[in-house]
């Protein structure tokens, strides 16, 4: 058994040999809490949730580091433009995040720090960056050094001269117009922290290297994040940690975006879907199938129409495993083992689609066994299709799903109620082979938004998809 990743910084498929056997250790560039997360940035946890899952499902201990970023240019403009704290704004978007994050199954993290509460670190990571030659102070501002770094760019695969590095105002002092910021100097009405080189806040880069190095040490295994984090972000987290002498991640991965009409997902770009909207009209669940199934290198574009397509796949697995556990009269454990065609699957750079393709098979398999009224094998793959979903954190009997759909059970049963006197009085219809009758009543609930199915146990019902 070989788990093997995408690289970004090889630019193909490696083998994953871990650091410390039996370990790994992943750092993700979580969340900048300047607003409340859309879809895109919930995706993002979500691909690294079921990478994590998979680790823990092939035996590893996993560390998992997933930092926030409650410091920024932008979250201080909004609190310039609202008037308020930036930490209220910060801790407000947090708890957002976290909300998101938990509504789609995401297992917390094994450690989740904020970039405030480690200033001490980075003031450390400064300092020796400065003795070794890599950073230089101007202006209250310390920066860092581009051309003293020989790796510089070899992620993103750019040349020095081509580059234009994203700055912002008050950045004074640069001897190169393409270093970057480690530490900012004050300005009026800004939060500050107190350094050597004078009151300022942190840049974004410096946290991460600095986070990282203190939850991770050295070295570690993985680095996570989207895309769009390549360059600057990942490259300069990169040049500042080895300046440093860590030899910080051995393997980077980068999931795609979701986008709309062809844009990645913005708030700047004014077209996110907010989480917080998207759960009130869909089901959590259904959200987690949709952003999770694609492989996690491939773009989403978002639609109405391919959420209705998803939420119509995932109720034909869920279709079948209540079907099986009303017919078992109880609970099927999953099994101690996926199907190995799904566990190649998974250990090929995390193909959750040809993986998904075996879940779909094993439960058209599970239909065509509980059609022959053939008990043991529908309960057999019942067990197998759970043990997948487990991995993929789609099982619907899972106790977090289940105790997501606790607030509805009232309110079902009084439908179940309402809906088992019609089934009687279809039934009673049919008993006299009034089938007009039957028939009508059979229409007029699917028209309510509800599938009546006829099994040898008696009519079930359960709610169509959109």
């Amino acid at each position: 058994m070989t788990i093997r990743l995408y690289d970004t910084s090889a630019r193909q498929i490696r083998d994953f040999v871990p650091l410390t056997p039996g370990c790994v250790s992943i750092y993700l560039c979580g969340a900048t809490v300047q607003a409340a997360p859309h879809i895109g940035h919930i995706r993002s946890g979500l691909n690294f949730d079921i990478l994590r899952r998979w680790f823990a499902y092939r035996g590893y201990d996993v560390t998992f580091v997933r930092n926030v970023t409650d410091i920024d240019d932008k979250i201080i403009t909004k609190s310039a433009d609202q008037g308020r704290p930036w930490w209220a704004i910060g801790y407000e978007n947090e708890r957002a995040f976290n909300e998101g994050y938990t509504a789609l199954g995401c297992l917390p993290p094994t450690y989740e720090p904020r970039a405030t509460g480690h200033i001490t670190e980075m003031v450390e990571m400064m300092r020796t960056l400065i003795e070794r030659g890599h950073a230089y102070e101007a202006d209250g501002n310390v920066y860092f050094d581009v051309r003293s770094f020989p790796g510089y760019l070899e992620l993103s695969n750019q040349e020095l001269d081509n580059l234009q590095q994203p700055s912002s105002g008050g950045e004074t002092g640069k001897r190169d117009p393409r270093d970057f910021a480690l530490w900012k100097a004050a300005k009026p009405g800004e939060p500050t922290w107190e350094t050597p080189w004078g009151p300022g806040r942190p840049g974004w880069h410096l946290e991460c290297s600095a986070m990282a190095h203190k939850y991770l040490g050295s070295a570690f295994d993985i680095h996570g994040g989207g895309l769009d984090l390549i360059f600057p972000h990942h490259e300069n987290e990169i040049a500042q940690a080895k300046a440093y002498g860590d030899e910080f991640a051995r393997y980077w991965l980068h999931n795609a975006w979701v986008t709309m009409s062809g844009e990645k997902m913005s708030k700047s770009l004014g077209n996110s879907v907010l989480v917080s909207e998207m759960v009130k009209r869909w089901r959590p669940i259904v959200l987690r199938y949709y952003l999770g199934t694609p492989h996690y290198r491939s773009m989403i574009e978002y639609s109405e129409e391919s959420l209705r397509e998803a939420e119509s796949a995932f109720a034909r697995i869920e279709g079948f495993v209540q079907r099986v556990v009303e017919l078992a009269g109880g609970v099927v454990e999953p099994s101690a083992e996926v199907p190995p065609a799904f566990a190649e699957a998974m250990d090929d750079d995390l193909g959750v689609p040809q993986a998904l393709a075996v879940v779909h098979t094993t439960v058209r398999q599970g239909n065509s066994a509980l059609a022959a009224d053939d008990k043991e094998a529908a309960v057999a793959r019942l067990a197998e299709v759970r043990a997948m979903l487990g991995v993929l954190g789609l099982d619907p009997l899972d106790e977090q799903w289940a105790a997501a759909n606790d607030g509805g059970e009232d309110l079902h049963g009084v439908v179940d109620t309402l809906v088992r006197m019609v089934l009687d009085q279809r039934e009673a219809a049919r008993a006299r082979k009034d089938w007009t009758t039957a028939d009508a009543i059979r229409d007029q609930l699917g028209q309510s938004g509800l599938i009546i199915e006829d099994s040898p146990q008696g009519p079930r019902w359960s709610i169509a998809p959109r």
